[in-house]
């Protein structure tokens, strides 16, 4: 691409702001792309398998238990104590990994956004880069600024436009869609 212009007016022209100090928010970026919300999709579909799991050991565990009551008349004591044991420590193993199972996926889902990032880290730096930046700070941890540094909405665009929803063929937004800001100004 040639440019007949400065550095900041083709910034502009593609949506991206000069400055050397930008803006912004993983939280929105993990919540609006395409990625991220594949990625909490999975994982809450992780999550209803588990829970489906577990549903059907304690509708097994629930069978069998009733089985062990009714085998209790006609078993002898030490024996019936046998198969009880037997079975409690069966339940015990199945609270244990069921738990451990628990813990986890939700550690799992506490590394998503880390993942996520690291992931878009090119994208983002790429950005960075276009914006003529030095450095970008966490939105969320900036307490006065102009929206102009924000960078969030562009990067949104470009992750969905490169990545999609992350999955190999998967549909990502044409190389025609506007960034959102490309039409207007600094703000």
């Amino acid at each position: 691409m040639i440019c007949l212009g400065p550095p900041q007016a083709q910034a502009q022209d593609v949506g991206v702001v000069q400055n050397d100090i930008l803006v912004l928010d993983p939280e929105r970026l993990f919540e609006q792309t395409e990625l991220g919300q594949r990625m909490v999709a999975d994982h809450q579909a992780e999550r209803e398998k588990l829970a489906a799991r577990n549903r059907k050991l304690e509708a097994e565990l629930e069978a069998e238990e009733k089985r062990l009551t009714e085998l209790r008349a006609e078993t002898s004591p030490e024996e019936f104590r046998d198969l009880a044991d037997a079975f409690d420590a069966k339940v015990q193993e199945i609270r244990r990994d069921s738990e451990r199972r628990v813990v986890d996926l939700e550690r799992d889902r506490e590394r998503l956004p880390l993942q996520f990032l690291r992931a878009v880290e090119p994208i983002v730096t790429e950005v960075m880069r276009e914006a003529g930046g030095v450095v970008v700070l966490d939105a969320r941890t900036v307490l006065f600024r102009s929206e102009s540094i924000d960078v969030t909405d562009t990067a949104i665009t470009r992750i969905d436009r490169a990545l999609g929803d992350g999955r190999p063929g998967s549909d990502s937004a044409p190389e025609t869609t506007p960034e959102p800001g490309a039409d207007s100004g600094s703000e």
